[in-house]
Parts: structure tokens; C-alpha cells; sequence
């Protein structure tokens, strides 16, 4: 298998979110002491009340007693002080999960286009979802596990120490071994956890595809071929999650194996000690004998919970890494601190040379030059994988050119701020997109201060007030994701009306009225006319019959503008247009 390492800095960054919660992080570790020095406090009361049973008839019961009370305080104040512990931990873990999701979602918002498309928004959703809790489990098995372990093995070490050093180096020259054969497994399993990770990734990408996609799927009869793709990651997932659970899970019965010897010894020659200063001035008593026993246990204990700690840190590590992974990658290029912000836009649109692509070296737009005035329709038709889309990508700046510069208004959109130079365009795509909501919300996206009279006005223009009305709340109708059970006509009516709403300065409209009936792209194309009279307007079509009326007409080829002019113009040059325009009305 592949050596795949770890994120580098991995470790690095989990502090660095751990930060803010410093005095609480340092109140848990203090408040571990505490319960440590409570829970090794009682083998020494347990130790003491042995050494007053001497033997029959000679039992000093009251002082017993009094030793047992003593106990009793001593735990509940354990008890009470690991309550504390772990809603402490809790609280600071929990709002660490928080602050990664939130910072993960507020880097989504601003990670460059050309990332999300490269990347499967399953696997995007995995990691900010499936490794943050995994590393939320890891983290707080950090902090309730190996804080008091570690403060544990330091505390018993000295109770032993005061009691039988000689006994207290038999425990720590053993003890070791845990460590030894914990790290011996636990290099091992990394490189599981991290594929484990990963191929939970990809199924989650997979599944997310599907679930998108199901009407496609059952269309071309696909599920067969689906069924036998998600068993074959299922599987690949399984056989890795078994790997690294079976191997990891060697660690526990391995160090308590070392720690039953630990004891035995311990045990063996604690007695032989008993034995040994029987009669001596200062013997050592089966009492003090018992609370050694007692630490030897509570000392190896940590070791085999370390040691299982250290395994789940190994996961928590390798899931905390994806997400800063996701975290680390290079945001957008931000506005410029000086950046223009456009207002009054009169829609004056130019390109000038501009050439871009998505893969460097696989050229797609080349020495492209346009120019739109204020007020104009402009046609962009071609081929399929001509550019139009891009071009409409470039507009809005969601990518950048990479030779020459757009301009509104004379501006270079480079120079502008994202937010005004996208605000000064509405845009009704081919692909409509409605979130979870009322259609009101819907409707409203870009105008939420919009009066209801201007939203029944913007949806009669878009005619969708009639079917809303149908609905069994009308406009405060719940949709589900991406419209729910609404045909994708009317979910494509919606959109328009949120753009009809809005009426910026300048329209985008790609395929606008593809899923619309021709009875009501008429009246749409009526409400259209309306709407781009006096507006810069971009539309895409491929039905031509629908652009005949536009005052230029750019006819893309290869990334290049082949031709332009108007429907006459085109016709008449008998040129590509010619061409395409006459192949939608052969017979």
C-alpha cells in the first residue's frame, strides 16, 4: 500500500483552535490533578483500615469507621470533581467543532470557483461533516483520557515512591513495555485510518451524486451498474475500516497483558518483603502492601488507556487534517482595498483580447473582443462547448481572465468589488436553483426588503402568481430542496420572477425559458421585452428562433467569435449562423 503521511502541521493547527480556550483547557488539567489525588487518596485510608485488623478480637472497629466515612467524602468529592471535568471538556471540544465548522463553512463561501468544480461536493460535505465529528471524538478522548492519565502515572509514581521505592522501579522499569508495543501498533494502523478516511470520502461523494441524479439514473436503467459501483467502494470502505479496527484493537489486550505482569510482580515481591521484615522495627505491612498493589494498578492503568487514546488520536489526527486540508486551500483572489464599486451602471460591457481556459495549455477562449452599448440584447449561439457559458462565467467574474480584461462601464471588473459588479446583473439559468423555504424567501433572495405588493407584482410578470395561488399556502408555501415536488417549469418561473423582482441594470439570460411550455414561453418572451427595455442584456439560446429579435447576434466557433451582427445580417452572409439557423427547420 501507498505511504500516505500525515497533514504536515496537523498538530500545529489543533492547537491553534484550542487557543481561545486556554483558561479552560488549564481549568480541566487542574481540576484532573485534583480528582487524580482524591482517587489515589483512598488505597492509603483502604491501606491504613487493613493495618487495624491484627487479627481475632483485635479490631479497632471505631477507627475503621471513621477511615470508611473518610472514603466515602473522598469519592463523592471524586465524583463531583469528574462531573465537573468532563461537562468542562465537553463544552470546550463542542465549541472547537463548532468554530472548524464555521470556519470551513465561511472558507466555502470564498473558495474559488475552479476549486468546487474540480472537487466532489460529496467529499467537501464528508469532511466537514464526517471528519469534523470524528475529530470532535478524538479531541475528547484527549481530554478526558490522557489529561488524568498523564497526571495519574505522576501522582501514583510518587505515592509509591513513599511508600517502597524499591517496588515503585519495578513498576516503571515494566510499565514501558505498553508504551512500546502501543507505538509498534499505532504506526501500523496510520496509514489505515488515513485510507479508511478517504474511501469514506469517496462514498459520500458517490452517494451525494446519486441521490442527485436519481431520475437519470432510473431514465437510462442504470441502477444495476450503481449498485455494483457502491458495493465495490462499500467494500474497499469495509475491508479498510476492519483493517484498522482489528489492528488497533490489539493495543488493549496487549498492554493489559503487560499490566498483569506488572501486578504479579508487584504482588510477588511485595510479599516477599512481608515476609522478609516480619520482625524488623519498621515492617512493611500487608496495608501499605495492598495500596501499593492499588497504584501498581491505577499506574499501568493510563498506560492501556494512553495507549487507546493514542489509536483514536491517530483517526482524529488524519480526519482533523482533511478539514484543514480544505481550510488551507488558497481563497479567491480578494477586492482590492481600493476596488471601485459600481453604481448608476449603464451597462456598457467590452472585452478586450481576451483569451482564458480552465487547464493551462488546453486552449478554450482566444483574442476574444465584444462590445455591447448601453441597452443592447446580445445573442451568444454556437456549438455545444463553443464557450458561451464561459464567456457568461467571465462576465460575472466567476473566473478571471487570463490575458486582456473585461470592462463595464470602463471599468475593469478586476478593479471592481465582486459584490456590486454581480449586483448589477440578474441572471435566469438553464439549471434553476431554489433553496428550502417559502416561495416568498424564494422569490426574494435578492431584494429581502421587497413589499408583497412588489412580489405579487414580480411573480404576475413571471407568471407564476397563478400556480403559486394554487399552492396550499401560496406564496408562504414551504419548497424542499431545489423546489421540491414543483415541475421544473414552475421552479424556472420562480427564478424569473426573482430576477423581475430585482430588475438590475444588466440580464443574463441562459436558456431561460428551456423547461416552459411554448403557450407560456410566449407570454415569458412578452414579459422578457418588457423587462430588457433599456437593460444590457446577455442572452443564450439554442433555439435561434428565439434571438432573431436581438441587435446583435455573437456566433461562437472554437472560442472564437466567428461572426456578429443582427438575424438579417447573418442570414444574408450565408455563414456559420446561416448554416446552424437553417439545420433547427430541416426536415
Amino acid at each position: 500500500m501507498k505511504k500516505i503521511t500525515l497533514a504536515p502541521g496537523t498538530v500545529k493547527k489543533v492547537l491553534q483552535v484550542l487557543r481561545p480556550y486556554k483558561i479552560t483547557a488549564l481549568l480541566s488539567i487542574l481540576l484532573s490533578a485534583v480528582y487524580v489525588a482524591l482517587s489515589l487518596y483512598v488505597p492509603v485510608l483502604i491501606g491504613r483500615a487493613i493495618d487495624l485488623i491484627l487479627g481475632p478480637g483485635n479490631v479497632d472497629l471505631k477507627a475503621i469507621v471513621q477511615l470508611l466515612v473518610t472514603v466515602g467524602i473522598v469519592v463523592a468529592s471524586g465524583a463531583v470533581t469528574q462531573w465537573l471535568i468532563n461537562t468542562i471538556n465537553n463544552r470546550i471540544v463542542y465549541h472547537v467543532i463548532r468554530d472548524v465548522r464555521n470556519e470551513a463553512f465561511a472558507h466555502l463561501q470564498v473558495l474559488p470557483l475552479s476549486y468546487l468544480d474540480a472537487h466532489p461536493a460529496g467529499d467537501i460535505v464528508s469532511r466537514m461533516i464526517a471528519d469534523v465529528d470524528q475529530f470532535a471524538d478524538g479531541l475528547l478522548l484527549g481530554f478526558t483520557q490522557l489529561f488524568t492519565g498523564v497526571v495519574t502515572i505522576l501522582g501514583t509514581l510518587v505515592f509509591m515512591l513513599s511508600i517502597r521505592a524499591s517496588i515503585a522501579a519495578i513498576v516503571v522499569l515494566l510499565t514501558p513495555l505498553s508504551f512500546v508495543v502501543a507505538r509498534f501498533i499505532a504506526t501500523r494502523t496510520h496509514d489505515m485510518f488515513v485510507l479508511q478516511s478517504k474511501t469514506r470520502g469517496e462514498q459520500t461523494a458517490f452517494i451525494d451524486e446519486m441521490l442527485g441524479n436519481q431520475k437519470v439514473v432510473r431514465a437510462f436503467g442504470h441502477e444495476k451498474e450503481n449498485q455494483e459501483r457502491f458495493d465495490e467502494i462499500n467494500g474497499r470502505l469495509q475491508k479498510a475500516s476492519l483493517q484498522a479496527i482489528f489492528f488497533s484493537s490489539l493495543t488493549n489486550p496487549c498492554t493489559r497483558f503487560v499490566n498483569n505482569v506488572v501486578y504479579a510482580a508487584v504482588a510477588l515481591a511485595g510479599g516477599l518483603i512481608c515476609l522478609a521484615t516480619a520482625g524488623a522495627a519498621v515492617p512493611f505491612t500487608v496495608g501499605a502492601l495492598s495500596a501499593l498493589l492499588s497504584y501498581a494498578n491505577q499506574y499501568t492503568k493510563p498506560f492501556n488507556e494512553i495507549s487507546g487514546v493514542i489509536t483514536e488520536l491517530q483517526n482524529a489526527l488524519v480526519c482533523a487534517g482533511r478539514v484543514f486540508e480544505l481550510l488551507a486551500v488558497p481563497a479567491r483572489v480578494p477586492d482590492k482595498e481600493d476596488a471601485v464599486v459600481l453604481q448608476n451602471v449603464e451597462g456598457c460591457v467590452e472585452a478586450h483580447d481576451v483569451s482564458f481556459s480552465y487547464t493551462p495549455g488546453q486552449k478554450l477562449i482566444e483574442h476574444m473582443n465584444l462590445s455591447a452599448e448601453h441597452g443592447q440584447h446580445i445573442a451568444i449561439v454556437g456549438p455545444t462547448g463553443c464557450g458561451k457559458t464561459t464567456l457568461i462565467n467571465l462576465l460575472m467574474r466567476f473566473y478571471d481572465v487570463n490575458a486582456g480584461a473585461v470592462t463595464v462601464d470602463g471599468h475593469d471588473i478586476r478593479l471592481c468589488t465582486r459584490k456590486s459588479l454581480r449586483g448589477s446583473y440578474g441572471m435566469v439559468l438553464q439549471d434553476t436553483w431554489l433553496r428550502r423555504g417559502t416561495i416568498r424567501e424564494n422569490i426574494t433572495m435578492g431584494k429581502p426588503d421587497a413589499t408583497e405588493q412588489q412580489i405579487i407584482e414580480a411573480a404576475k410578470a413571471a407568471h407564476a402568481h397563478s400556480f403559486i395561488q394554487r399552492l396550499p399556502n401560496g406564496y408562504d408555501t414551504v419548497i424542499g430542496e431545489d423546489g421540491g415536488l414543483l415541475s421544473q417549469g414552475q421552479k424556472q418561473l420562480l427564478c424569473i420572477a426573482r430576477v423581475m423582482l430585482c430588475l438590475p441594470p444588466m440580464l443574463i439570460l441562459d436558456e431561460a425559458t428551456s423547461s416552459i411550455d411554448t403557450r407560456t414561453e410566449i407570454k415569458i418572451q412578452n414579459a422578457f421585452t418588457s423587462m430588457m427595455q433599456g437593460r444590457t442584456t446577455f442572452i443564450v439560446a439554442h433555439r435561434l428562433s428565439t434571438i432573431r429579435e436581438a441587435d446583435l447576434i455573437l456566433v461562437m466557433k472554437d472560442g472564437r467569435i466567428v461572426e456578429q451582427g443582427n438575424h438579417e445580417q447573418l442570414l444574408n452572409a450565408n455563414g456559420f449562423y446561416a448554416t446552424l439557423y437553417n439545420s433547427q427547420f430541416a426536415s
